[in-house]
C-alpha cells in the first residue's frame, strides 16, 4: 500500500501548472515593445554609422558591446533594488536590449566577410565580438556594483 499523498509506482508527478495566458500577455507585450525600440535605435545606429562592405563592421561590433554594457549595469541596478517593477526586466534587459544588440547580423557579417575572401578581417570579428562583448557586461556590472556601493572588497 502506498502512504497517503505518496505516488505508487510508475506515477508521474503532476506537471507545474503553467500561469494563464492572460497573466502572461503583459510581459509579452513588453519584450515586443521593448524589441522595436531596441531593433529602431540599431537600425538608426547603422544609419548614422554604415559599415563599408568589405571592412569590419564596426556599427555592429559596437552596438554589441555597448549593449552588452548596458545589459551588465541593469543587471547590478536591478539586483539591487528591493523591488521592481515585474515588468521592468522583461522591458528593458529581454525587449529594448535584446532587440538592440544583433548577433544574428554578426554571424552574417562573419560570414559574408568570410565568402568575400575576407578571412582575416572574418576571423578577426569573430573573435573579438564575444571577447569584447563577455568583457563589456562583466566591466559594466563590475563598476555599476562599485558605483552603487555594492561592489566586492
Amino acid at each position: 500500500m502506498t502512504a497517503p499523498g505518496a505516488q505508487g509506482p510508475g506515477v508521474r508527478p503532476a506537471a507545474p501548472r503553467r500561469p494563464a495566458r492572460r497573466t502572461r500577455a503583459p510581459v509579452v507585450a513588453a519584450v515586443a515593445l521593448g524589441g522595436g525600440t531596441g531593433a529602431a535605435a540599431r537600425y538608426a545606429a547603422s544609419l548614422w554609422w554604415p559599415a563599408h562592405t568589405a571592412g569590419f563592421p564596426w556599427t555592429t561590433f559596437w552596438v554589441n558591446v555597448s549593449g552588452c554594457a548596458a545589459i551588465g549595469v541593469l543587471m547590478a541596478v536591478l539586483a539591487g533594488l528591493r523591488t521592481v517593477h515585474p515588468l521592468v526586466r522583461p522591458f528593458l534587459g529581454t525587449g529594448v536590449l535584446g532587440g538592440f544588440t544583433t548577433f544574428s547580423t554578426y554571424a552574417v557579417d562573419v560570414r559574408q566577410l568570410a565568402v568575400a575572401g575576407h578571412l582575416r578581417t572574418a576571423l578577426a570579428y569573430l573573435a573579438a565580438t564575444p571577447l569584447a562583448a563577455l568583457a563589456a557586461v562583466w566591466l559594466a556590472s563590475w563598476a555599476a556594483r562599485r558605483v552603487l556601493g555594492r561592489g566586492q572588497p
